[in-house]
């Protein structure tokens, strides 16, 4: 029997939510102590041109290889909102080999660059294949029921019905309108929505009253669920980071 420790965290581009402080090397530090197998990141920098002048401490590396350091040696990292001078997206961080990966630009309009992180990931102990997409959804619900009919598509071209799969990210979907439709399309349980009766709040990480972040799943079993709250988490990103152990 393996345990998987799958964790989702929007890093707000590794500032801190409350003042424009670059605060990715205690991201970093936080995040090496979730004692995670795969990470599932959002608003993730992969250049800036700009700031790697002006900013003292920033990384000379993408945000998603510096987070990796050595204890998450395989990543993959979908650029989505591109200009000139800068790039980020989604990144998945695995301590278990990336067999593939493809980003898919799910966008619906010009100003919310959005993107499907889709990667494969091979467990050697459990000698199995997992199926993981990261998404950070629309903040208005039309356009999220846009993304999530193209999800649906993508899922039913891609995925096999009978594999593992782990859909996690932040999906915006304050009024939780998705977890239905993705269970019945798809037959995705939300993993706190399961184990605990509702998802979990996790914006503002201050005081989170929103339950924005989530992580669905189908073909696996749920050991335990987790949300990082309090000290160091309240006052890094804007968002808590939460978890869920598997048995595969």
């Amino acid at each position: 029997m393996t345990t998987l420790r799958i964790l989702t965290y929007n890093i707000h581009k590794g500032f801190q939510h409350l003042r424009p402080a670059l605060i990715i090397d205690s991201i970093r530090q936080t995040l090496r102590s979730s004692n995670a197998d795969i990470l599932f990141l959002q608003e993730v920098v992969g250049q800036h041109r700009e700031y790697e002048q002006k900013i003292g401490g920033w990384p000379m590396v993408p945000q998603f290889e510096y987070l990796a350091d050595e204890v998450w040696p395989h990543h993959a990292y979908g650029k989505n909102a591109v200009t000139t001078l800068s790039h980020h997206g989604n990144a998945i961080l695995s301590k278990y080999p990336i067999q593939s990966f493809e980003n898919i630009d799910i966008s619906t309009n010009q100003h919310e660059r959005r993107g499907l992180l889709h990667a494969r990931v091979h467990v050697p102990e459990a000698d199995k294949t997992l199926d993981l997409i990261n998404l950070h959804l629309n903040l208005l619900h039309w356009g999220r029921r846009k993304q999530v009919a193209q999800l649906v598509e993508r899922v039913g071209q891609t995925v096999s019905s009978g594999e593992p799969l782990i859909i996690a990210g932040d999906f915006n979907d304050w009024p939780n309108k998705l977890s239905d439709p993705l269970q019945e399309s798809l037959g995705l349980q939300e993993v706190f929505l399961q184990e605990e009766g509702r998802c979990a709040k996790t914006f503002p990480s201050f005081l989170p009253i929103l339950k924005l972040d989530r992580i669905y799943f189908r073909n696996l079993e749920v050991a335990q669920v987790v949300r990082f709250s309090g000290k160091p988490w309240s006052q890094l990103s804007d968002h808590l980071a939460i978890a869920a152990d598997f048995i595969i």
